[in-house]
């Protein structure tokens, strides 16, 4: 059972897409059809679990997905599910211009309005490709109406991240000025350091119990906790991919762990969709400000 005594709910969202169209593992789109789909399955058993919580949850959904799951996504709209944005091609936002994304963010966006019927108000870019670099993204997201993004994770890593930003929701201000809502997954602070816990391989490779600490030292800071999964993560017969080293473990580690961890959480914690948090979130007064200096933005480059 959820802790029904939490004020607000912690929030959870799943990004829909592939196995295949993780970015680390470089299959080129116009070779996606010659990979069978392993969505429905995974999809099926969230869904499940979900149901026997008594969760809404926000799926980030790969329109590239949507098109040839219709009946998927109208289930999961029927089931009271908050459908959202992961955009169109799954590329990283540094490999697009802002016209580009721009036409990518309105096909993506009406595709998915199209077959769930729903308004789409969210956005999360592929492998949280929002930074100082790509702060430009943020400037079309708030042009085009969305009303918040989950695109920057605030921490130091080797392909993305914004290690300054705030740790919970806040304004973000892009370089024209323009705010939109961000909501960042969960970390948790030790000492001087921010540690990425809140989902994907981060939640699988911490002990349950650690991200479980994250989300009730949040929820005491009065601050909700975002958490985020694929379904191909609780797939753990997936055919291997050409990754390197390091990619793969990343990919592949504890996938058989992540059903279990998935239904720890949800009998202890309370969650909801982002749509019917958004209120509450947006009352917040904190702001940051997403602009590149040109030594900043110099490093980033030789990444």
């Amino acid at each position: 059972m959820n802790d029904a005594s939490c004020e607000f709910r912690n929030l959870l969202s799943f990004d829909v897409e592939e196995y295949f169209q993780v970015e680390a593992a470089a299959v080129e789109q116009a070779r996606w059809r010659e990979y069978a789909s392993r969505l429905e399955p995974c999809i099926d058993a969230i869904l499940g679990m979900l149901n026997t919580a008594h969760v809404k949850a926000t799926f980030f959904i790969l329109a590239w997905v949507a098109q040839r799951k219709h009946p998927m996504i109208r289930r999961l709209v029927d089931e009271g599910h908050e459908v959202a944005s992961h955009g169109y091609s799954h590329q990283m936002l540094n490999r697009l211009d802002p016209e580009r994304f721009r036409s990518e963010l309105e096909d993506s966006r009406k595709i998915l309005e199209d077959i769930a019927g729903t308004a789409v108000i969210g956005f999360r870019a592929p492998t949280f490709s929002i930074t100082h670099r790509t702060a430009w993204a943020l400037d079309v997201l708030a042009e085009a109406g969305y009303r918040y993004d989950s695109s920057v994770f605030p921490i130091r890593h080797d392909r993305y991240g914004v290690r300054q930003a705030p740790p919970t929701h806040h304004h973000a201000v892009a370089p024209s000025g323009r705010t939109i809502l961000e909501i960042p997954p969960l970390t948790l602070s030790v000492g001087c350091f921010r540690l990425p816990i809140g989902g994907g391989g981060y939640l699988r490779l911490w002990p349950v119990r650690v991200v479980g600490m994250a989300i009730s030292k949040s929820q005491k800071s009065g601050t909700p906790a975002m958490l985020y999964l694929h379904p191909w993560e609780l797939d753990a017969c997936q055919p291997p991919l050409p990754m390197s080293r390091l990619s793969r473990w990343r990919h592949r580690v504890n996938l058989g762990r992540t059903a279990s961890k998935l239904e720890w959480l949800l009998a202890r914690y309370s969650f909801g969709d982002v749509r019917s948090s958004l209120q509450p979130l947006l009352a917040t007064t904190q702001m940051y400000l997403y602009r590149a200096s040109a030594k900043l933005d110099a490093s980033l480059r030789k990444r």
